[in-house]
């Protein structure tokens, strides 16, 4: 069942065209940050697919986007420039850094799209005025979503919105639970394939397939030795090739904190009458963004918890290169984890991963660990 999901993630395009061609009414809207409020565009029968890279070395972006922007909205730019997200119906972005709001700006100048949504996320999410300010902007982008469907969103649609979400978030929760155990029953990145084809897969097929895995999990208990428990902490993840070489040395990733991880699916959306509210103060009480996380950074006792429950012996802190947002957040990570006696390796990450250089400083690492263990 397992295998499903890096169909899922591999073959993600011919997914989506094949769910086109099923739900003749339904629409596909491509979406660059999970800040965007999956929840509405449920609600109004559009799927959300989230627009990721295929680390593959391009040029095809240098006209449209600075050369020093990360390499991930670099990448992400260039798949639409290469028409990969040809059947798009809209594209949105909620407000989150710089350099991604350039790939968004750029693909509507230069990439044809129906329909096209800047959400003004608020990036001080930490002022009382932050709630009543989203829940405004929440109100403002499901009037644009119906004007563009031509039908109401009920609060009814929403109801199913948001349980369509809060189900595949407790799956996912569930799945990530049994990475705990001494001898977790799937790998990371085995959990690297569940958590990123959650983000491109229609959340009600994908769920089912979660059911049948959690089903079948207590059956692959302890069949691998785990060897160092890693956490990976940072920019952006979906290096599939650099899991499977840290996997490869032994060690396996039992937990992460990045965007296309545990951090897209942590926490629910709650019960409230003002369904608009309830959207709104889920995404702003979510593991932060270290470009939302000030001026306190509440993420660092979230980091550490992790840590903690998955028994972590080592953090491999990433950092897509060029991005601010976690580069500025680097040293009160590393402090943190430093204090609690928790070794950690620093990683720079390009469009494709150096794998052999990458290998030979894991390999130390894990070599260090080991030692620090023994004393």
């Amino acid at each position: 069942m397992i295998e499903m999901f890096k169909q899922w993630y591999e073959a993600r395009h011919e997914y989506v065209k094949a769910w086109k061609r099923t739900n003749k009414n339904g629409k596909v809207m491509g979406y660059f940050c999970t800040y965007v409020p999956e929840e509405i565009l449920y609600a109004g029968n559009v799927l959300p697919v989230r627009i990721l890279g295929s680390h593959e070395p391009q040029d095809v972006t240098e006209p449209h986007i600075f050369a020093m922007y990360c390499p991930f909205c670099r990448d992400c730019l260039a798949q639409g420039l290469k028409g990969r997200y040809d059947y798009l119906d809209g594209i949105m972005i909620a407000q989150s850094c710089l350099h991604i709001r350039q790939a968004f700006t750029s693909w509507q100048l230069h990439i044809p799209v129906p329909y096209s949504y800047y959400l003004p996320m608020p990036n001080n999410l930490q002022t009382k005025h932050a709630l009543p300010y989203l829940r405004g902007e929440l109100a403002i982008f499901k009037e644009s979503l119906e004007n563009w469907l031509g039908k109401k969103i009920t609060d009814a649609d929403l109801d199913k919105g948001i349980e369509i979400m809060n189900q595949s978030r407790r799956l996912m929760r569930a799945v990530y639970e049994t990475r705990k155990a001494e001898r977790p029953p799937i790998t990371g990145l085995e959990a690297m394939y569940i958590a990123v084809s959650n983000q491109m897969i229609d959340k009600r097929e994908h769920g089912l397939a979660l059911e049948e895995t959690i089903k079948k999990l207590p059956a692959r208990q302890g069949s691998r030795d785990p060897g160092a428990r890693l956490m990976i902490v940072g920019s952006e993840d979906d290096d599939t090739e650099f899991v499977r070489m840290v996997e490869s040395v032994g060690a396996t990733v039992v937990i992460d904190d990045h965007c296309t991880g545990s951090r897209y699916f942590w926490n629910e959306t709650g019960k409230d009458n003002d369904r608009m509210r309830a959207i709104a103060e889920r995404y702003i009480s979510r593991p932060a963004c270290p470009s939302k996380d000030w001026p306190t950074r509440i993420r660092l006792p979230h980091l550490l918890k992790l840590a903690k429950d998955y028994k972590v012996q080592g953090v491999i802190i990433i950092q897509q290169k060029f991005c601010d947002p976690h580069e500025l957040d680097i040293p009160a990570t590393e402090k943190l984890f430093r204090e609690n006696n928790i070794p950690t390796m620093f990683l720079e990450f390009d469009v494709t991963v150096p794998i052999g250089p990458f290998k030979t400083r894991v390999e130390a690492f894990l070599e260090m660990i080991t030692q620090e263990a023994l004393f």
